[in-house]
């Protein structure tokens, strides 16, 4: 079988197997945020934290919650690192000083999952497994919950209420993330990925040199680093490493895995307000961009114009796995930047300037084809929001979505929210690029030198997590910027997204007219599809045209 071949039969059976899914798991997620039956385990969870499970919250006790939650978080992980040396399992590791620890701790709990250090050579497996693998769960039922709140606004009317986050933090957890995760840890221990609690250990090779190898509990948290949209990897080099991802149906198990919740919510969307073609409309944009996406970077790594040496082999293999190939190397790259994953099972710093490039752009569209669990989510229903608005100032009428009027408090907790990410970013790139001790730190000079830095502030305030590397990001400055990137990131918007949910909540829905915009036809899709370009995408054009852009005219 030829490599083309190869290529489309894994896009095809990853579409199918994707298209069978969304409907039962996005039912089922509808029933897991709207059901008010509680399992025994559930009510002895409310218990132990003094929850009052049939109590709903204000948005604004909402937002407490999720602050707090988050803000123990990174304390207990922070902690969790400064002690390592005194735990059980640190496998000799010393303590992780204290800008990396903030870093981290920073990185799991806003799902970002950016690693600047090596895994196996610095966290032991009580920290991997107690610490990290444990926010990997919980940091992608945050997501899930917040978006939950948003799409009780829409059903809401002349209340203050958008739910409980406790009570939907923990049943995404106990209903959704861990059966998932138990299931395909499973299976990717029968695939060959590795599961122990062996430290290093050293093995005679065929030819007889000695070579160490470093083993660990890596099934279980794989399994959830991608179901979660986490992306952390056990070991450095991540979902390239045989340890976390052996061989080509592992490589289409992971896409598929990351992909799978995101792209279900659209489902769970239209069941929770009543109108299922909604949901459909919001996954028709999702599903156009990833497609466009997927397109650009598979031609531009196989017709590389750029590189002589790569276009004479027929493609650029640079920095990719020979048992992937270029095929299954740009899916997984599409689909982790569109994503909030940031997994990688190739070097994103060694595609072409048309592929990189993608792979920024995928990003600084707000990740939300199909974007993070639950995150992707709220972020294309603000989008929607905004191309509704565009519509009724076309018309000359006050717009409306799925009963609620967008008013100008509405427009603006909207607004807010599609600025604050391009600000964190640029802000933080041009920053960087004014130090000259930061810029001693790119690796590389001129347009990709540029495009590295703006990588790496795309990724974190994104909560991405993926990195363009040839960037040395482990001094106190890059650790502490980066970190701060995230944290901004990941809660200022959903600062906005909660407060939009209390408005909409408060509101008594309005009866659908003959000038009502319909959001559920095509052109609706086309509508959102273009403002989503348009609006978000070419904030960064400038940026874009300093960097990718720039090198691959040059």
């Amino acid at each position: 079988m030829n490599d083309t071949l190869a290529g489309w039969l894994q896009i095809i059976a990853l579409v199918g197997a994707l298209a069978l899914s969304i409907r039962p798991l996005g039912d089922y997620i509808a029933h897991i945020l709207t059901t008010t039956r509680h399992l025994r385990v559930e009510r002895g969870i409310y218990k132990l934290g003094g929850v009052d499970g049939e109590a709903d919250q204000k948005w604004s006790a909402y937002l407490r919650s999720v602050l707090a939650f988050s803000a123990v978080s990174v304390v207990f992980l922070y902690g969790f690192q400064r002690l390592q040396n005194h735990l059980l399992q640190s496998l000799g590791f010393p303590a992780v000083k204290a800008d990396q620890a903030f870093n981290t701790a920073a990185s799991f709990v806003t799902n970002t999952n950016w690693q600047s250090y090596s895994g196996e050579s610095t966290m032991g497996n009580l920290v991997q497994m107690a610490g990290l693998a444990v926010q990997n769960f919980v940091s992608a039922a945050v997501g899930i919950a917040v978006v939950a709140a948003l799409i009780r606004g829409f059903t809401r009317e002349r209340t203050d209420q958008v739910g409980n986050f406790w009570v939907d933090l923990t049943r995404v957890v106990v209903r959704l993330l861990l059966p998932l995760a138990v299931v395909f840890a499973v299976v990717l221990v029968a695939s060959g990925v590795i599961q122990n609690f062996h430290g290093v250990q050293e093995i005679t090779t065929l030819v007889g040199d000695k070579q160490s190898l470093t083993g660990g509990p890596v099934a279980s948290q794989e399994a959830i680093k991608e179901i979660g949209t986490n992306g952390g990897g056990f070991y450095n080099a991540n979902s390239a490493h045989p340890f976390e991802n052996p061989n080509a149906w592992t490589n289409w198990l992971e896409i598929y895995l990351l992909l799978v919740i995101s792209f279900s919510l659209p489902r769970t969307f239209g069941k929770m307000v009543g109108d299922k073609r909604q949901g459909y409309a919001i996954l028709s944009v999702m599903v156009l961009i990833w497609a466009a996406s997927v397109a650009i970077v598979t031609v531009n790594e196989l017709h590389s114009v750029s590189s002589t040496a790569g276009h004479a082999a027929g493609g650029m293999m640079e920095g990719k796995e020979q048992r992937f190939g270029i095929w299954g190397s740009a899916l997984f790259a599409v689909s982790t930047t569109l994503t909030s994953t940031g997994a990688v099972n190739s070097f994103h710093d060694s595609f072409t300037p048309g592929g990189g490039g993608m792979t920024i752009f995928n990003m600084m569209l707000g990740e939300v084809a199909p974007g993070g669990t639950g995150s992707g989510l709220y972020g294309i229903l603000i989008l929607a929001i905004i191309a509704v608005f565009v519509a009724g100032l076309m018309v000359g009428r006050t717009p409306e979505y799925l009963g609620k009027k967008l008013g100008a408090r509405e427009m603006k907790f909207a607004s807010l929210y599609i600025l604050t990410t391009p600000a964190i970013v640029l802000i933080g790139a041009g920053t960087a690029m004014a130090l000259p001790g930061e810029r001693a730190d790119m690796l590389n000079s001129g347009p990709h030198g540029f495009s590295e830095v703006l990588y790496a502030f795309t990724s974190a305030a994104n909560n991405n997590g993926s990195a363009f590397a040839g960037i040395t990001v482990t001094s106190n400055w890059w650790n502490t910027a980066l970190g701060l990137a995230m944290l901004f990131g990941r809660f200022l918007p959903m600062v906005f997204v909660l407060a939009l949910a209390g408005s909409l909540a408060r509101q008594q829905p309005v009866p659908v007219t003959a000038g009502t915009l319909p959001t559920h036809r095509l052109q609706f899709v086309g509508l959102l599809s273009g403002v989503l370009l348009i609006v978000v995408g070419l904030t960064y054009f400038p940026a874009l045209a300093l960097g990718p852009l720039a090198e691959g005219l040059h």
